[in-house]
């Protein structure tokens, strides 16, 4: 195969995961959407958490909150976990890496809050921990994972939402994700400032 071809099945690739994932995923992205807009609406916030490319994708979820995603309207309150190197590193230093997003929530997190934890695998060892002190907090977690779950699907309540991309390749997975939190803003903005083309 040329490096041509290479790039063309990249792209194939990546389309048909997105159009299989479409099935399972628009009824949870639509739940997940409203359950943000009813955080904010209500003056809580949205906390994001992952790790590697999730940590980026946490980032960049909430700037698009924080700022805009494409159309103008007020700030709304979304912080990444992953973005203060002190506090990460002190509490790795001190504690434990598995701590470095569950102490943020414990100090951050109230109730009613939403709290979007990204892992590719489901296992990520801090994101897990991150799930036990949202939901001991009474924080809704929106899981947004992979490879059917990992074990992340098994921590989840009945008041949790799981996005979970039905596909094993983390590179797919990573490309739905960024669809997916596209959409969550999308979305967001739709039911705060009202649906337009």
């Amino acid at each position: 195969m040329s490096l041509i071809e290479r790039i063309q099945q990249q792209f194939k690739d990546s389309a048909q995961t997105k159009l299989a994932a479409v099935a399972t995923m628009a009824g949870p992205i639509e739940a997940a959407t409203r359950r943000m807009t009813s955080c904010l609406k209500a003056g809580g916030k949205v906390m994001a958490c992952g790790n590697g490319g999730s940590a980026a994708d946490s980032q960049h979820f909430a700037a698009e909150l924080v700022n805009r995603f494409e159309r103008e309207r007020p700030p709304l309150a979304a912080l990444a976990l992953t973005t203060d190197t002190s506090t990460l590193t002190s509490i790795g230093n001190d504690y434990r890496y598995e701590d470095v997003f569950a102490k943020q929530i414990q100090a951050l997190g109230r109730s009613g809050d939403v709290l979007l934890a990204i892992s590719t695998s489901g296992n990520s060892p801090n994101v897990i921990e991150a799930i036990h002190i949202a939901h001991a907090r009474g924080i809704t977690v929106v899981a947004l994972t992979g490879k059917n779950g990992g074990k992340i699907a098994t921590l989840l309540g009945p008041d949790d939402i799981h996005l979970c991309v039905p596909a094993e390749r983390t590179a797919r997975i990573q490309e739905v994700h960024l669809l997916t939190i596209h959409c969550l803003c999308d979305g967001i903005d739709a039911l705060i400032l009202g649906e337009t083309q």
